[in-house]
C-alpha cells in the first residue's frame, strides 16, 4: 500500500514516514512538505493520503477539495473542532485524527480504510473502453454513434431515463477521444444546492463570500484539457445558464468574486432525462444554450428495451459482489431467477438491476439465487399502478388534443397538477 504524508512540520513528517515504513506492513511512503508540492507530484500509485490541516498557502481541506475525491484521506490536526471535522469530511476526508496520537491509532485507521475498500466498495467500470458488460443491437448502435462523435470536439447530449447508463456513455466518449489522457470530470447538477452551483462549476476567489478563506478551482478548471460531464443539466438555474453559455462560446471563465479571465479547453458532454424543449417553452431553459449543447444528441434506450443485456450484466454484477464481499460464497442465478429478471420492467434501469443483484447476493442463503431472493414481486404492484396512471394521463392528453386546460378539466384536476404529472410520466 502506497501512502502519502503531507505536512509542513518536518519533525511530524519525518516521524510518520519512518514509523509507517518500519511497521510490519512495510508501507511505501512518499512525503511532501506542502499541498502545493503534493498537487504537482501525486500520482495514481498512491492509495491513501495522511494530511495535516494547517499548512501555508493551501491547507489540508482545500487540498482535498482540489483533488475532488480522487484519494482516500486521513486528516490530522492539533486543533479539532466539530466544524472543522464537518468541513474535512465534506472535502473528502475518510477519517480524522486529533494530534497527538499513537502510531497504532493511525495504523488502525489505515487498516480500517483498507478493509472497507476491499470488502464493501463495489467498483463501477468507468475507466476503460470495456466498461459495457453486454451488447444488444440498440446498445451497439448508440456506441457506434458515440465513438464517431468522440473523434470530434462536438458538444454531445445524452438523453435517456435515470439509471440507463448516461455517465458510462459520457466516459466512453471521453475514453475514445483525443483527450483520453486528460481529466474526465463528472458533475451532477441535481446533487448540488442551487446556491452552490456557480462556485462548484467556476470556482471562487478568496473573500468572494464569508467562508471563502482561500481561492478554489471549479470543475471547469479541474477538467481543463479534458472533458466535463454535466449530468442532469436541466436542473441548472436559469440565471446561471448565461454564464455557462458564455463559457462554452468564449472558452473562458471567471471565478466567483474574481475578474481574471481563465482560458479553458474542454469537451462538454451533458445529459438529462427531462424534455428540454418543454423546459424552453416554460422559460426554464435557454434556447441558445440548448442548441449549443445539442450538436449531437444520443438517445440511450432503457434496459427493458435491451433485454439481451440483462442476464450478462447480472452475472457481471455477481462476479463483482464475490470479489468485494470475501466472506460470502460465490453465487449464480437460477433459471427461475433469470426468467424473473427478464420479465421485470426495470423502471430504475441498470442502477436498479445492480441494487437488486447486490442485495440478493448478500441476503440469499442459496448457492443459486432464487426468484424469491430477488424480491421483484414486492416492486411489481407499484409499477403496475404507475403504468395505469401514466396511460390515463396519456389518453386524456390525446383526447383533449394536447390542450392543457381541456385535459385538466377532463381529469378534474388543476393545470399545475396536470403539468407536474405530464412531466413525471414524460408525456411532455
Amino acid at each position: 500500500m502506497h501512502l502519502a504524508v503531507i505536512d509542513d512540520d518536518i519533525n511530524m513528517r519525518k516521524s510518520l514516514e519512518s514509523s509507517l515504513m518500519a511497521s510490519k506492513d512495510s508501507f511505501k511512503v512518499s512525503a511532501y512538505k506542502s499541498a502545493t508540492e503534493a498537487l504537482k507530484k501525486l500520482d495514481d500509485t498512491v492509495d491513501l493520503l495522511i494530511v495535516d490541516i494547517n499548512m501555508p498557502k493551501i491547507n489540508g481541506i482545500e487540498l482535498l477539495s482540489r483533488l475532488d475525491g480522487k484519494y482516500d484521506a486521513i486528516i490530522i490536526t492539533g486543533n479539532a473542532t466539530l466544524d472543522l471535522t464537518i468541513k474535512a469530511m465534506r472535502a473528502g476526508a475518510t477519517d480524522f485524527l486529533q494530534k497527538p496520537f499513537e502510531i497504532k491509532t493511525l495504523l488502525d485507521s489505515i487498516h480500517r480504510i483498507k478493509k472497507v475498500k476491499k470488502r464493501v466498495k463495489v467498483k463501477t467500470p468507468t475507466q476503460s473502453n470495456n466498461q459495457f458488460y453486454a451488447s444488444s443491437p440498440k446498445l451497439d448502435a448508440c456506441l457506434t454513434l458515440a465513438k464517431k462523435v468522440a473523434k470530434t470536439d462536438a458538444s454531445t447530449i445524452l438523453l435517456g431515463e435515470s439509471g440507463a447508463g448516461k455517465e458510462l456513455f459520457a466516459n466512453y466518449v471521453h475514453q475514445n477521444s483525443k483527450r483520453v489522457n486528460a481529466p474526465f470530470v463528472a458533475v451532477n447538477m441535481a446533487a448540488i444546492p442551487h446556491n452552490l452551483i456557480e462556485s462548484e462549476l467556476f470556482g471562487y476567489e478568496k473573500g468572494a463570500f464569508t467562508d471563502a478563506t482561500e481561492p478554489k478551482m471549479g470543475k471547469f478548471e479541474l477538467a481543463n484539457g479534458g472533458s466535463i460531464f454535466l449530468d442532469e443539466i436541466a436542473e441548472m438555474p436559469i440565471e446561471l445558464q448565461a454564464k455557462l453559455l458564455r463559457a462554452l462560446q468564449e472558452k473562458e471563465i471567471h471565478r466567483l468574486g474574481g475578474t481574471k479571465v481563465i482560458k479553458i479547453d474542454i469537451r462538454v458532454i451533458s445529459a438529462t432525462n427531462a424534455n428540454l424543449q418543454t423546459n424552453i417553452k416554460n422559460g426554464l431553459f435557454r434556447e441558445d444554450l440548448y442548441y449549443r449543447i445539442n450538436t449531437v444528441p444520443i438517445e440511450i434506450p432503457p434496459l427493458r428495451d435491451r433485454k439481451e443485456e440483462i442476464i450478462p450484466i447480472s452475472n457481471k454484477f455477481l462476479e463483482e459482489c464475490f470479489k468485494n464481499y470475501e466472506d460470502i460464497m460465490e453465487k449464480t442465478l437460477s433459471k427461475e431467477a433469470e426468467n424473473a429478471l427478464l420479465a421485470y420492467k426495470w423502471p430504475g434501469n441498470i442502477r436498479e438491476l445492480k441494487s437488486v443483484i447486490e442485495r440478493s447476493f448478500i441476503l440469499s442463503d442459496n448457492k443459486a439465487i432464487t426468484k424469491e431472493d430477488l424480491g421483484l414481486s414486492a416492486r411489481e404492484p407499484k409499477e403496475d399502478i404507475e403504468d395505469l396512471e401514466k396511460n390515463l394521463y396519456m389518453e386524456a392528453y390525446e383526447t383533449s388534443n394536447k390542450d392543457n386546460r381541456e385535459c385538466a378539466k377532463l381529469l378534474n384536476i388543476s393545470e399545475e397538477v396536470l403539468l407536474e404529472k405530464l412531466k413525471q410520466f414524460k408525456v411532455i
